[in-house]
């Protein structure tokens, strides 16, 4: 099965088409994700599935990534200070996330089940997995 990057639906393409343009007419501001749903009178839906199949596009394009900030939503960016903040914010909520698995669901699976190969294999994985994103979240631009 291909993946979903590889089988974008037409819809997708349309709602993602329509808010480059959007976005792209905004810059260098950005755009809400209400105001992105009220340009183009789209559903939050739509607007989500268009954003998705956008950023994969913007890859097969080479054009500037697609950045989300509290202070200006949805922009294309190209300034490396203001991508490398976003890169982190990123990485520290994905931490986040893998920390809150690992404590919530796979220590206690591991207490129940540790002999257990699928457990183990899991528990270093992730555990390796940790210790990278946590390399990254610290990592300061001397």
């Amino acid at each position: 099965m291909p993946r979903a990057s590889q089988r974008r639906s037409p819809s997708a393409q349309r709602h993602a088409d329509s808010l480059r343009f959007v976005l792209f007419e905004a810059r260098p501001a950005g755009l809400a994700f209400n105001q992105l749903v009220r340009s183009r009178e789209l559903s939050s839906s739509q607007v989500r599935a268009g954003l998705a199949c956008l950023r994969d596009v913007i890859a097969e394009q080479g054009w500037p990534p697609l950045i989300w900030t509290r202070a200006d939503g949805y922009k294309f960016c190209s300034d490396p200070a203001e991508l490398q903040a976003y890169e982190v914010a990123v990485i520290r909520e994905k931490l986040t996330e893998i920390r809150r698995f690992i404590t919530g669901v796979v220590a206690p699976h591991a207490a129940l089940q540790s002999k257990g190969r699928w457990i183990r294999h899991l528990n270093t994985q992730l555990n390796s997995v940790e210790s990278t994103l946590d390399v990254i979240a610290d990592y300061i631009d001397a």
